[in-house]
């Protein structure tokens, strides 16, 4: 096809900021999970659907399904939605404490995105 470019799954993004590899960075409506480390303004590519293995905040329990949030804040997932970004849901069950949790991310934020 003519103006296919690349798959969607792992596009490529200009960095907003330096990004560290496996720690989520938001580019406007989405949560990009970098693969590499790289400084502002250069080119990385990113997960943005799929699941993946983050930092939650250690004092939550999430149950299989539930909506979790992204806090741009302390660069971390969390049920809490007041002042975060709906980021995906929570694969599996993960216990109260732990500090990673299995994240089924959205891609994008629809409720940012359609606003």
């Amino acid at each position: 096809m003519k103006t296919f470019l690349q798959q969607g799954e792992n596009p490529t993004f200009t960095a907003p900021a330096n990004v560290t590899v496996g720690i989520g960075v938001k580019i406007g409506s989405l949560l990009v999970i970098p693969a590499i480390t790289v400084l502002s303004g250069a080119q990385f590519t990113g997960v943005i659907t799929g699941v993946v293995e983050h930092a939650k905040l250690s004092a939550q329990a999430w149950t299989e399904g539930q909506q979790v949030n992204w806090d741009d804040t302390n660069k971390r997932f969390t049920t809490v939605t007041t002042g975060n970004f709906a980021a995906g849901v929570a694969y599996r069950v993960a216990a109260n404490p732990s500090a990673t949790g299995l994240v089924l991310l959205f891609g994008v934020n629809l409720g940012a995105a359609l606003a």
